[in-house]
């Protein structure tokens, strides 16, 4: 699913130009980069958004916002130096739980992900998972602190951010229904399959979808699905992975709401 920010000379009014639509992009590509499971550009470009961050408090303390995004020296120092700022002024949030999360952030950023050998598990996934969240929720601060829009319109923006639930994708007692009814089946293979950041079984699929024949299943919507480079499906190991392509077609052709 993916996460628009509308109006954004609106939702974050309080940033100028310069670095509204960087803190934006860098964004956007975690989000993508993420989607597409491509873990470590994920890991990367969640320093950029740090570096973004840091330059908009800096900006928001000093009263003087920079022209272009600035990198300090050492982020880490500079994080904790904006803990000095006057509290009576600046709220919690903009001296120290921001800084904070952002210190976090550029250490899975730094040094993660790299050199692991031997016994280490890859953690790469993990770790993309972590920037990612932490990702969402210093945007949804952003939003909460420098909106420009009626504070329940705030909230929503906010909610928007920090929540990728699939609403049409149910999970209940070790399976997955699409609730969506209007969906075809090549549309609800698709929406299960961008659930799940992982492969598939096609018996796991086969029972999600409640298709009525197996072969069948396999024929009019699985193959087609491989032959249009919507997903992966490997026959003779059983397993389906939604592709690139697919998670695109997901997001923007396919309602994942409620009807």
């Amino acid at each position: 699913m993916t996460v628009s920010i509308g109006k954004s000379s609106l939702i974050l009014a309080g940033v100028p130009e310069p670095l509204r639509q960087p803190l934006l992009s860098a964004f956007d590509s975690i989000m993508r980069n993420y989607r597409e499971r491509r873990w470590e550009p994920a890991e990367l470009n969640g320093g950029k958004l740090c570096e973004v961050i840091y330059s908009i408090l800096i900006g928001h303390i000093t009263g003087k916002f920079p022209n272009k995004p600035t990198k300090p020296k050492n982020i880490v120092d500079a994080c904790k130096a904006l803990e000095n700022a006057n509290s009576n002024k600046f709220n919690r949030s903009v001296r120290i739980q921001i800084p904070r999360m952002m210190i976090a952030l550029y250490e899975i950023r730094n040094n993660r992900g790299v050199g692991h050998t031997g016994g280490d598990v890859e953690p790469n996934h993990m770790d993309a998972l972590q920037v990612l969240e932490m990702s969402k929720w210093l945007m949804a601060e952003l939003v909460r602190i420098f909106h420009g829009v009626k504070t329940e319109e705030a909230q929503n923006i906010i909610e928007g951010i920090v929540d990728r639930t699939l609403y049409t994708v149910w999970e209940i007692a070790g399976k997955k229904r699409d609730l969506n009814p209007k969906h075809s089946m090549k549309e609800s293979t698709l929406i299960l399959l961008y659930s799940n950041s992982i492969p598939v079984s096609i018996m796991e699929l086969y029972k999600w979808t409640e298709h009525s024949n197996l072969s069948s299943y396999k024929k009019d919507v699985l193959r087609p699905l491989h032959k249009s480079r919507l997903v992966e499906f490997d026959e003779s190991s059983g397993w389906i992975q939604i592709s690139p392509l697919g998670i695109r077609y997901v997001e923007e052709k396919i309602s994942l709401a409620i009807p």
